[in-house]
């Protein structure tokens, strides 16, 4: 049978995917019931192949700088646009977007709105407010989380719960920007708002030179600060999911918390070797997830953060 019609092939593609991808959203992703963790695994592979030909990468390992940012983004809009259309598609992952479309009828606007953040990065877009970081943010993992929501049975208009969902996208990426700093300057890329940079006197591009380090790690722990902070929003959140759909996201929202939490915590250094959340540790959460989601958090407001467009 062609691929493009056959979900077991699908579903294994995607499988390994997120299991070389990501080890974290994999590990997270076995706590769904089976028919949602296969949803997640196809909607993570649309994901990470739109990541892959934007950054020059391999499964999310070894971005490097590329020269046609701009056809890459054209083929990630055609290819997106035959999925919506029900067509096949020139390769699997796109195929995987198309099948999780058409069982959980995810709004075209949500990736849409993710296509804009390749975007951004194909024009060499940098945030000059905090309010640019965070409207970044949206569109590379908020807008993901919303998807995500979705498939998870929110319902599409349920604009209360979606915005809880796109606050772990925004606690995901803050984290991440502030673990890949100097990984994203090796490509020329920088996501600290140029507001920020002034106001620690750091020369634009000159954020990685030694002599800012002490001036970077303040940056870099406010990073961790607003990702921990929505990190709580999502997890009041999750307590409107189900239970084993609150598992799994209250765990992935632990394991990848840790790392903003580390970077803040190893300061100065934090640059020296990359950041990662050890496998007992992911494992920790796990654990303590469960029992989380049987005491959901007391319900806490977004009173001061920042709200997706709609």
């Amino acid at each position: 049978m062609d691929h493009a019609t056959d979900r077991s092939a699908l579903v294994a593609y995607a499988s390994r995917a997120i299991g070389k991808g990501s080890k974290s959203f994999s590990l997270a992703s076995k706590l769904f019931d089976q028919q949602t963790r296969e949803r997640a695994w196809l909607l993570y592979a649309w994901c990470r192949k739109c990541d892959d030909l934007a950054d020059g990468q391999d499964l999310g390992h070894g971005m490097t700088n590329i020269d046609d940012a701009a056809a890459r983004l054209d083929y990630i809009r055609t290819q997106t646009d035959k999925a919506y259309a029900g067509q096949p598609c020139d390769e699997r992952a796109f195929d995987c977007l198309a099948l999780v479309v058409s069982e959980c009828n995810i709004p075209r606007r949500f990736a849409d709105d993710v296509i804009e953040g390749f975007a951004l990065d194909a024009a060499e877009w940098r945030p000059r407010s905090e309010d640019d970081l965070y409207q970044y943010c949206y569109h590379v993992a908020g807008a993901v989380g919303c998807m995500m929501a979705v498939v998870m049975g929110v319902a599409p208009d349920d604009e209360a719960t979606l915005d809880r969902a796109c606050d772990l996208g925004l606690a995901f990426q803050l984290a991440n920007i502030a673990r890949d700093i100097s990984e994203d300057d090796s490509v020329g890329r920088c996501y600290l708002p140029m507001e920020w940079l002034a106001q620690m006197d750091i020369a634009p591009g000159q954020h990685m030179k030694p002599h800012y380090r002490d001036q970077l790690a303040r940056l870099a722990k406010r990073l961790a600060d607003r990702s921990e902070a929505y990190e709580a929003s999502a997890r009041t959140g999750a307590a409107l999911l189900p239970f084993r759909a609150r598992w799994a996201v209250l765990a992935a929202a632990g394991i990848y918390g840790d790392i903003a939490r580390k970077v803040r915590d190893r300061g100065a250094n934090a640059w020296d070797h990359r950041t990662f959340t050890r496998k007992r540790s992911k494992l920790g959460w796990v654990v303590r997830s469960g029992l989380q989601s049987i005491n959901p958090p007391e319900d806490i407001g977004r009173d001061g953060l920042w709200t997706r467009p709609r």
